[in-house]
């Protein structure tokens, strides 16, 4: 299983795309009770605003830097290059993952809109994928006979991997709650399925790179999406600058204290 390094207020799984897909996939062919968050800078602030939250993505089997703030962080506060595991690359590789492992899918969230779109975007591009049923619930909290009739529905689907589209932090309050009701893994993808079936557009790549593809959805969706970015953004930064300054004293300290150690400076004598 993929380790962890702490981003500010939650611990996220370091490693290549690949190993992040590999470790998916085992604990969908496991069918192991499990849920996998894809992290960026609004899910940071989220967590750090709420504990509540916190707990929610600490408790998460696999928690992946989808942002390129949070991939940099790494470097920034542990010295550790890693890579951007983003959700909007990661989807098409576990689905075209899932085919070759000969693994079923469910998806559950999005309009129904978004779900006809999915099913016909499946049946073009990924035909062979088993997907064994999707699901739009209503945009209100269910009943308890409604909730109890979707997870009997998804449990007895025999999926393996879960496919969560409610957004952040539904989707992940969603995942904790039934974690141990459902024995697959639930993966919460929240806008990078919209993209994948081609409803909305991706940022171009050299605005991935630049760490800039959150101005480009921003442009797309400017009242959904002004107080995610703008503001989270901005506390994300700050609280990242401060973390850094926090560590850079501790750093400072430990290297005084070996420096003002007397065993120390008569070895060095």
């Amino acid at each position: 299983m993929l380790t962890k390094e702490k981003i500010l207020s939650i611990n996220i799984s370091k490693g290549k795309r690949d190993e992040f897909v590999q470790s998916i996939m085992d604990l969908g062919s496991k069918n192991k009770p499990s849920y996998v968050c894809v992290a960026n800078a609004h899910m940071l602030v989220e967590a750090h605003w709420s504990k509540a939250f916190q707990k929610v993505v600490n408790d998460a089997d696999i928690v992946t830097p989808d942002g390129m703030p949070l991939a940099k962080s790494f470097k920034i506060l542990h010295g550790i290059a890693q890579e951007r595991v983003d959700g909007m690359s990661l989807l098409p590789l576990l689905l075209e993952s899932s085919i070759a492992e000969n693994l079923a899918v469910y998806f559950y969230g999005g309009s129904s809109g978004l779900v006809e779109h999915t099913k016909s975007f499946i049946e073009k591009d990924f035909p062979l994928l088993n997907v064994v049923g999707m699901y739009s619930p209503p945009f209100r909290y269910l009943t308890e006979a409604e909730e109890t009739l979707v997870i009997d529905k998804i449990a007895n689907s025999g999926a393996n991997i879960v496919f969560v589209a409610l957004g952040c932090p539904k989707q992940e309050q969603w995942m904790a709650e039934m974690k141990d009701k459902i024995p697959a893994v639930l993966v919460g993808i929240g806008g990078a399925l919209p993209v994948l079936i081609g409803l909305q557009k991706r940022a171009p790549v050299w605005m991935q790179k630049s760490s800039l593809e959150w101005l480009y959805r921003l442009v797309q969706e400017p009242r959904r999406l002004f107080k995610r970015y703008v503001v989270t953004n901005t506390v994300f930064l700050y609280l990242l600058l401060r973390a850094k300054i926090k560590t850079r004293r501790v750093e400072d300290g430990v290297a005084g204290q070996k420096i003002s150690d007397p065993a120390a400076e008569r070895a060095n004598f």
